[in-house]
């Protein structure tokens, strides 16, 4: 099922039409969201960066208010006289001059442009308490009220000169303040002697925020706040729940009151560490993002009909032919060959048909001709290697008779002379297969001939087990292996060499094996070395194409011998 045409016309489709739709309706959404969210993440910051801009503003000029007691030395003596004794020995003109420095001369250096900056408070060390503002003494502090116990006092006694920045607190220490205001303080220090002359303290109402962030226009549904350096709200252009308060101090991304979810996105008020933020809400993005769903499930709804009704139209018109064919081909597959396609048509399912057809036709007629060609080629190369060994071992044999007659051994060679017409009427007369008897016979008759020429450096033992003596074996099979043994093992070695034959049945758990060892005790070679030609290549291509199952092995060792096993399985060899 999962490979029929079928099933492959079915993904075609779905990766075509319904994969494509699918794939649109799931990334658009998301490259929408992230597209909206970016806008207005970047519109926001703009926002937020030209809001901090403005309060940034602010607070220079509080920051600056403080510091005008610094750019006239009569006020600043007048604050040096007021916070030592020195202030009991002055006379009542004196005072009274000191008491106009910080009374009129103080305010000339306190005039502000801006309505919202209600005005400065000085409290020099010796208690006493001057109020300053834009439009002049509309206010006196509050009598007895302890301006030292207050925190934003102590937080401009700890800021110890350097500017202090103080969140929304309310004007309670003015006789008619009840604004709520956000302000800057200092501590007023004697340049020279660094000694604390008194804390003054200018303040905004917060009535300033509600004003700058009304001049722009936010996104619907949009919060923006003002936290001081404690994540204290100082100011919000909506109404925040104590939740999202909280969340918002513990410094979430997102903010969650019940009802719906804020993206938050904040930037920091530079001198003040405070922070401005801006509360977006979720909704908005989930309330554009659902026209685009909708949209795409029209498409993907509309993709996926198209999608069936092609694939039902197609896959009957295409598939059906092409079921009969693989009827055709089971039913050729099991032998019967007088089965056809019924080809209708000139398209190209029917040619393909009629090619069907013609190929049943001539798959007959081929397979005759194949398998009789298979058999003759396999006995072909089969006679081909037994008669690479006959010139072989001629040509061997020869050059031994040579050594002997130019040693002059005359007897020895008129004897490997009979010995070898022996040998060739058993090459000859005998067919393609032998008994292993016969085989070991011929090996003996070898290993004698070979034996005139070596003399006393070459003896041999030949043994065959009698269970096995009747088993059929090609012809010289393991005579280039004996060959082997004496050329390259004994004639190399400078001592006399033992050359051992033995033919045995060995069985096994999986099946009775032949056992054929031949081992000789000589100069072995190293297993590394590649051995190719005549020899043991002929032997392996002889055992591969006689029997299925066989298999050769060869140990060897430099100056220890070498010995080789062939292994010829006892079901292969009955069937031979």
């Amino acid at each position: 099922m999962l490979h029929s045409i079928r099933f492959k016309l079915s993904l075609l489709f779905l990766a075509t039409v319904v994969a494509p739709v699918v794939a649109l309706v799931t990334w658009l959404p998301s490259y929408y969201q992230q597209l909206i969210t970016t806008q207005a993440s970047t519109l926001t910051d703009g926002m937020l960066t030209a809001l901090t801009f403005e309060i940034e503003t602010y607070l220079d000029d509080l920051d600056r208010m403080t510091i005008a007691p610094y750019l006239n030395d009569d006020v600043m003596r007048a604050l040096k006289e007021k916070s030592t004794f020195q202030w009991k020995l002055l006379t009542p003109y004196q005072q009274w001059y000191a008491d106009q420095q910080l009374y009129a001369t103080l305010p000339k250096y306190l005039k502000n442009l801006r309505q919202d900056i209600l005005g400065t408070i000085l409290l020099p060390m010796d208690g006493s308490v001057y109020v300053t503002s834009p439009n002049g003494y509309v206010n006196q502090a509050v009598k007895g009220f302890p301006f030292e116990k207050q925190s934003w006092y102590l937080q401009a006694l700890k800021a110890d000169g350097n500017v202090a920045f103080i969140s929304a607190h309310m004007q309670d220490y003015l006789q008619d303040g009840g604004e709520e205001v956000f302000s800057v303080a200092r501590l007023i220090k004697d340049p020279d002697s660094q000694r604390p002359l008194g804390v003054i303290m200018a303040d905004a109402d917060t009535i300033v925020l509600e004003k700058l962030i009304g001049g722009i226009q936010l996104p619907a549904g949009s919060v923006a706040a003002i936290l001081d350096d404690k994540k204290k709200l100082i100011y919000a252009s909506g109404p925040l729940s104590s939740g999202m308060r909280r969340q918002l101090a513990d410094g979430s991304r997102i903010l969650n009151d019940g009802q719906g979810r804020y993206s938050v996105i904040s930037k920091k008020v530079g001198p003040a560490d405070w922070q401005i933020v801006m509360l977006y809400p979720e909704a908005v993005i989930e309330n554009q993002l659902h026209k685009i769903y909708r949209i795409g499930l029209y498409f993907i709804v509309s993709g996926l009909v198209i999608a069936l009704l092609l694939y039902f139209t197609v896959s009957r018109w295409l598939v059906t032919p092409f079921r009969q064919m693989v009827r055709v081909m089971k039913r050729v597959q099991r032998g019967d060959l007088k089965t056809f396609y019924p080809a209708r048509g000139s398209d190209e399912v029917a040619q393909l048909g009629s090619h069907l057809n013609t190929m049943i036709t001539q798959l007959g007629e081929l397979i005759d001709r194949e398998y009789r060609s298979a058999l003759d080629r396999r006995n072909a190369e089969y006679r081909a290697l037994q008669a690479q060994i006959q010139p072989h071992f001629l040509y061997n044999t020869l050059n031994s008779f040579i050594g002997l007659n130019r040693t002059g051994q005359s007897l020895l060679l008129e004897r490997a002379i009979l010995s070898l017409g022996g040998m060739l009427r058993y090459t000859l007369e005998h067919a393609d297969g032998v008994t292993l008897k016969q085989e070991m016979d011929f090996i003996a008759k070898y290993c004698e001939l070979q034996q005139i020429r070596f003399a006393e450096k070459l003896r041999f033992s030949i043994e065959c087990d009698p269970e096995a003596e009747q088993a059929r074996i090609p012809k010289l099979l393991f005579q280039p292996v004996v060959e082997n043994a004496i050329i390259h093992g004994i004639e190399p070695s400078e001592t006399p060499c033992m050359l051992t034959i033995r033919a045995s049945l060995v069985k096994a758990g999986d099946g009775s094996r032949i056992q054929i060892c031949i081992a000789d005790d000589g100069a072995g070679f190293d297993p590394g070395e590649a051995r190719q030609g005549v020899g043991l290549a002929n032997v392996r291509e002889r055992l591969s194409l006689a029997y299925e199952g066989a298999g050769l092995d060869v140990e060897t060792a430099v100056r220890r011998g070498t010995t080789v096993r062939i292994l010829i399985p006892v079901k292969d060899v009955n069937g031979t």
